[in-house]
């Protein structure tokens, strides 16, 4: 279907979201993001969600959109809920890419509310939105990180595949202008509803 195996495109989205959830402490996670009314508590919470449900969908080859309710992680590291939060996303990532790399994806497809999709098209999705995360955390944080610029090039010539009109109006916000000479890191995060000046 691609190019850009669908493994490697994961592996270097969380390798990202890794580097931008260094520099979470508890005196940020009150801190705005870039996403609309969340803090970087609620973007964390999010986003370790999204992990688990692609997880799901690797595992089981079946998504639900809502997830499961739970404790939460950031009961974990002995009541620090940055540090729980951030060892609740290094846990799920590492269980996600183990089970992309067990799983047997060959013209198998993962029902999303009922709907079959490739799952190469789940997993490249997954990418998209763990490496935009990424993003808004290191922006919470206030070290803009930007999205190296391979990976922001490949999630850029990927993104139209998955981010239709109904995609976008579920996880983004509409299209932003992004200046001409804009680097791949600001272009595909104008086109992901941010605004690259933030």
């Amino acid at each position: 279907m691609t190019l850009i195996g669908p493994a490697d495109l994961l592996e270097r989205a969380i390798g990202f979201g890794l580097e931008s959830m260094e520099t979470v402490t508890a005196g940020f996670l009150s801190c705005p993001t870039p996403c609309a009314d969340w803090d970087l508590y609620a973007l964390l919470r999010h986003v370790n969600e999204s992990v688990g449900v692609l997880r799901q969908g690797v595992e089981h080859r079946s998504v639900d959109l809502v997830p499961a309710g739970g404790g939460g992680p950031e009961r974990r590291a002995g009541g620090d809920p940055a540090a729980g939060l951030v060892a609740a996303y290094r846990d799920g990532t590492r269980r996600l890419l183990h089970a992309w790399a067990v799983a047997e994806h060959s013209g198998h497809s993962v029902a999303v509310a009922g709907h079959p999709l490739p799952a190469e098209l789940v997993a490249i999705t997954g990418a998209i939105e763990i490496a935009v995360h990424g993003w808004d955390i290191s922006v919470a944080c206030g070290s803009h990180r930007r999205i190296p610029p391979t990976l922001a090039v490949d999630l850029l010539m990927l993104s139209p595949l998955v981010v239709d009109e109904v995609l976008r109006h579920s996880l983004f916000a509409a299209p932003v202008a992004a200046s001409r000479r804009a680097d791949p890191s600001d272009q595909l995060v104008a086109f992901l509803g941010r605004s690259p000046a933030i």
